[in-house]
């Protein structure tokens, strides 16, 4: 399964809205991307239950595979609507974005085994009438799958460009109902455009002091190296006591339940992933390829 995102001549002001401070900041010092510019790739998003290589991801020891998706439709066809809905429209979203989410065939299809997110700018008219200059694709499993516990994982090249926000992300199933942030937040993958070789995993939830609960943890590729160069697994492995944070290989962070508020991060979750165009200056991003397994 893959999924390839893409952006183009993408323009943004400058925004303070990132990612919580890292507790962790890991270096990475053995890596060997290939180059490969312009293509922003997301491949084998896997949800495993208990029971990579960068290149080619292996189903780790004492996990049965419980559910995934190849990607493998026609050519132009949209994403397995059994598997995958839509967030639409263009409210900002809590981080200031620009683009208006669409469920088109421009933002979001098949292409030779691959799923293309892409963000584009152009000019959009919403059903509201009102005016936006981008547009991307913000794709959810909410109401047709949903786990708690196990491995989720994804291998993904990414695409490069300031501005650019790519998240691989899970929700509470109750959103609906509780909101942000009541029904937590785990963030496997999330790079800020200007940060190109540093991925961020997180965690966030309720908070009684403040207005969120946060863990947030980051891994960088040696000086540069983007994390576009090339595909690589973005993975966590989640029990009852702890959720372990890996960027292929490499374990960077360990949070344990005693480091959250009780029942936080019990209910069962569902996958969310994005392409959005945050406030930053000249974002010009290039043609992006993902995939998942799950």
């Amino acid at each position: 399964m893959q999924l390839r995102m893409e952006a183009l001549a993408v323009n943004r002001r400058e925004d303070t809205t990132e990612c919580a401070q890292g507790m962790h900041n890991v270096d990475l010092v053995h890596t060997n991307p290939k180059s490969a510019l312009g293509l922003l790739s997301l491949a084998a998003l896997s949800l495993l239950s208990p029971g990579g290589e960068a290149q080619k991801p292996k189903q780790p020891e004492g996990y049965a595979l419980v559910w995934s998706d190849e990607f493998n439709g026609k050519n132009g066809s949209q994403p397995d609507p059994s598997k995958w809905t839509y967030d639409i429209g263009g409210s900002g979203w809590g981080n200031h974005e620009l683009e208006y989410y669409t469920n088109r065939r421009e933002n979001a299809r098949i292409e030779n085994g691959n799923l293309v997110i892409a963000a584009r700018q152009e000019p959009y008219k919403a059903p509201d009438g009102a005016d936006f200059d981008y547009t991307s694709a913000r794709l959810k499993t909410q109401g047709l799958f949903s786990h708690a516990y196990g491995r989720f994982e994804a291998r993904i090249k990414l695409p490069a460009g300031q501005g650019l926000w790519p998240a691989f992300w899970m929700l509470g199933d109750n959103f609906g109902s509780a909101g942000w942030p009541k029904c937590g937040e785990i963030d496997i993958m999330e790079n800020v455009g200007k940060e190109p070789g540093i991925n961020h995993g997180s965690l966030h939830g309720p908070s009684s002091t403040n207005a969120t609960s946060d863990l947030t943890a980051t891994i960088t590729l040696p000086a540069g190296q983007a994390l576009s160069n090339d595909f690589h697994v973005y993975a966590i492995e989640w029990e009852p006591d702890a959720i372990r944070f890996y960027l292929d290989a490499n374990l960077y962070a360990t949070f344990a339940a005693a480091q959250w508020p009780p029942g936080a991060m019990a209910s069962r979750r569902h996958l969310d992933l994005r392409s959005s165009i945050l406030s930053h200056p000249e974002c010009r991003c290039r043609r992006g390829l993902a995939r998942f397994t799950g």
